[in-house]
């Protein structure tokens, strides 16, 4: 893959595009949580989809629909995209095998943004996936663990199928976080990003920096139908 590392600070951005509709598959999870709480801060309107609206009450607010929903249908992700201008997909399925679960979901976010009309779509990726070397990847190390590499094959799968899927008018982009993805990690307000490769340095970023690299990419995208690895 090409490689464009670039370092962006967002402590200082401004945002013209208050206003905007995002909904958020996947909105109880912590990455999931992070980017809705980016978003209703930005002054956006989020439709927060789970799987049991029940046993997430607390992510309703101003600013938040919280409604039930299932990345792998297309028919529910049609009716709860259609009137907005982005989606997250920050779901996971650990019950079921990887690549059956995240090929389901890519084909269905596939479908029914198109029919919803919804134009950008962020999706979460694994560093695993990521390049050392050209043509090389973390789990293509001959010690990497046989079930991580099983798991890193449902994302791998999931990026072939939006690449060969996803028509012109899906602007997709795969974010892939590093391997130290810490959730109690204070918001710097920065990131580096590269596209394929692993970023060098220590390879972590707290979920609220992920969130803000989310965020920037729907309100100003400047990457499309790649991985963009991120890191602080």
């Amino acid at each position: 893959m090409d490689i464009d590392t670039s370092s962006i600070d967002s402590r200082n951005d401004s945002n013209d595009d208050a206003g905007l509709r995002i909904v958020v598959f996947g909105a109880g999870g912590r990455v999931g949580r992070a980017a809705v709480a980016e978003a209703v801060a930005r002054g956006h309107r989020v439709t927060a989809v789970v799987r049991d609206p029940a046993a997430y009450r607390d992510l309703e607010g101003a600013g938040v629909e919280l409604v039930r929903g299932d990345a792998t249908d297309a028919a529910s992700v049609a009716a709860l995209a259609a009137g907005h201008d982005a989606a997250v997909n920050a779901t996971a399925r650990l019950d079921l095998p990887s690549e059956e679960y995240f090929t389901a979901a890519a084909k269905a976010l596939v479908a029914g943004l198109a029919e919803a009309g919804v134009r950008r779509l962020l999706t979460l990726g694994i560093a695993t996936t990521l390049e050392t070397a050209p043509g090389v990847r973390i789990m293509d190390a001959p010690e990497f663990p046989a079930q991580w590499r099983a798991f890193a094959q449902g994302h791998v799968a999931e990026f072939e199928l939006l690449t060969a899927e996803a028509g012109p008018g899906l602007d997709w982009l795969m974010v892939v976080p590093p391997l130290d993805l810490n959730a109690e990690a204070e918001r710097t307000g920065a990131y580096r990003t590269a596209v394929g490769t692993v970023i060098e340095g220590p390879g972590r970023i707290g979920h609220a920096d992920l969130a803000l690299a989310l965020l920037d990419e729907i309100e100003r995208p400047r990457h499309s139908r790649v991985q963009l690895a991120v890191s602080v």
